[in-house]
């Protein structure tokens, strides 16, 4: 199959809808079928979340492009992403902004995920497994935090964990359809808008689902 062919006509398809042209440029640069499960490679470019195992998934490459811009990243920041997965967002993060902290609470994932950012090159993301509660407050505020699990509403633990005029993107409803949010922190009030209906897999610890 040719990737670099398969990828170039996903970022094509992308750029009707997605603005943020460092975005799309990362993500054209980013091999993604090294992050997905070798039997899933010739699903690499299609725009669709696909199964990496342990009952988790790597995110549509839409959703994926549409919670990036929404951080608005310019490169100095340092970012949290709570949900590892197989690495392939924290690699985008981690193009756009100066620091990634990852949280994953699938320690083989985290240690598979790992492995693989490092064999790449980068040098500026630190892969934890996560721990009970949500977060990693002791790198905290981060300029960013992006969640890859559905919470059934925002975390104040997250909301804490954000500096000022930070962004959090979060999908938020039940465990079967959310709302993709994004929240401006802010001196008095905080500021969300809504950016459309989506699916992920439940956000696990105190301050979300609590159990599977």
């Amino acid at each position: 199959m040719d990737f670099e062919a398969a990828r170039a006509e996903l970022i094509e398809q992308l750029s009707t809808e997605i603005r943020d042209r460092r975005v799309l440029a990362t993500m054209r640069n980013i091999p993604r079928e090294l992050f997905v499960p070798p039997e899933s490679r010739h699903l690499a470019y299609a725009d669709k979340p696909l199964p990496i195992g342990h009952e988790q998934t790597i995110s549509q490459p839409f959703i994926i492009a549409l919670m990036t811009e929404a951080l608005e990243l310019k490169g100095k920041e340092k970012v949290l992403e709570i949900g590892t997965g197989s690495g392939y967002q924290a690699a985008i993060l981690a193009e756009l902004a100066q620091k990634v902290i990852t949280t994953e609470r699938v320690k083989p994932l985290a240690e598979i995920a790992e492995k693989l950012l490092a064999r790449l090159g980068y040098t500026n993301i630190e892969v934890h497994v996560a721990e009970e509660t949500l977060g990693w407050r002791r790198e905290a505020p981060y300029d960013a935090i992006m969640v890859t699990a559905a919470a059934p509403k925002v975390p104040p633990e997250l909301i804490a964990q954000l500096a000022m005029g930070g962004r959090l993107v979060i999908p938020v409803g039940s465990r079967y359809v959310q709302e993709l949010c994004k929240i401006s922190r802010g001196k008095k009030k905080n500021k969300t808008d809504n950016l459309g209906g989506c699916r992920f897999v439940s956000l696990i610890g105190k301050g979300a689902w609590e159990t599977e």
